[in-house]
């Protein structure tokens, strides 16, 4: 599967995923075939990005959690979070089923803890991000070997870690925070605040996932925001690494980035901003090229990523699809780069 623009797309391309109004509405249901007049009315509905069939059948994409799940889980989180105004907190109790029901689709598959998993970049509303840093969390907590009840904190905890922006007026897309103007970076910084004061008093959510919320920002180094604070819980630790990842691979306060520069920052600030253990443990799990990410080798050769090798996040299996001279390759050249010592990846094209 590979996210696409659409104004990359040739016609005659299968959609991999439904398209979708804001109130969930089906456009365009996954396995159509992409005609160039919907191409048209799409971009006339204000669709700037969808997710086609890798042009490889063998890829093997291998996700957290399964696309009808996300889409249920997150009709649900949108819907709550819609009807949510400042303190009026009621129906937010069902969060705590939502965070349940991904703890337990992530605890079905088969192996997920010796899985590397294919995390690609994407757009995103605050939504499918909130849902997807819960995923990313339970998975490391999983890892880690945290308790199941402090498991199910942090998953609520990441459902509403950004609730707070919806009490600011800042456009946080696919800005980068530098660019942001005094007011409104000030402003942006607060979320967390506001998210936890509206929260504070309520009894149904524990103090750890109201942690989470007020803390989701912060650096082990106090370079974080919004209150500067080093010593913050191992739990709140865990999100900050998952929230940062997936807000650069979103666009979210931020401009969207490859996963592999996503990577390549949290390496950057490990044991900096980040926890050192909680870094390993993420990265261990995490894929640098996903499966469909087009690849160029130190060879010259165009390839497509096809599946991981556990343990060797950077070194896929890879199909060759043209040579170092840049002619069209005939048949099947698969290789797996934990056999072959002397090819590796130099870059991902984009």
């Amino acid at each position: 599967m590979l996210l696409k623009k659409l104004h990359e797309l040739k016609g005659d391309e299968i959609l991999a995923r439904d398209i979708m109004t804001r109130d969930f509405k089906i456009i365009l249901s996954q396995g159509a075939v992409i005609r160039k007049d919907y191409i048209e009315k799409l971009e006339e509905l204000g669709i700037q990005e969808i997710y086609i069939k890798s042009e490889d059948a063998q890829t093997s994409e291998i996700v957290i959690l399964k696309s009808e799940m996300e889409e249920s889980i997150k009709k649900t989180v949108k819907d709550i979070l819609e009807r949510h105004t400042y303190q009026n907190n009621e129906d937010l109790v069902e969060l705590n089923n939502a965070a349940d029901h991904i703890i337990t689709s992530i605890l079905e598959e088969n192996q997920v803890i010796e899985r590397v998993f294919d995390i690609k970049e994407r757009s995103a509303d605050i939504y499918e991000h909130s849902i997807s840093i819960c995923s990313l969390a339970i998975l490391t907590s999983l890892k880690l070997g945290l308790e199941i009840e402090k498991i199910h904190n942090i998953g609520v905890g990441c459902l509403l870690h950004d609730i707070g922006l919806r009490y600011t007026t800042v456009d946080y897309n696919d800005r980068d925070m530098e660019t942001l103007n005094k007011r409104e970076l000030s402003e942006y910084k607060k979320h967390p605040v506001y998210g936890y004061t509206s929260l504070q008093n309520e009894k149904w959510i524990s103090e750890l996932s109201k942690s989470v919320i007020l803390y989701h920002h912060e650096r082990i180094d106090g370079s974080g925001f919004p209150l500067h604070k080093k010593d913050i819980p191992f739990e709140c630790r865990i999100v900050s690494v998952c929230d940062a990842f997936d807000e650069m691979i979103c666009g979210i306060a931020c401009k969207r980035v490859k996963v592999h520069e996503a990577i390549e920052f949290l390496k950057s600030y490990r044991n900096i901003w980040f926890d050192d253990r909680i870094v390993d443990v993420f990265l261990g799990f995490t894929a640098v090229y996903p499966a469909g990410t087009h690849v160029m080798t130190n060879e010259g050769e165009l390839a497509v990523v096809l599946k991981q090798n556990k343990d060797f996040q950077d070194r896929p299996i890879i199909k060759i699809l043209k040579d170092k001279d840049g002619n069209t390759v005939n048949g099947e050249v698969i290789k797996d780069l934990i056999k072959i010592h002397n090819i590796f990846i130099d870059k991902a094209i984009d």
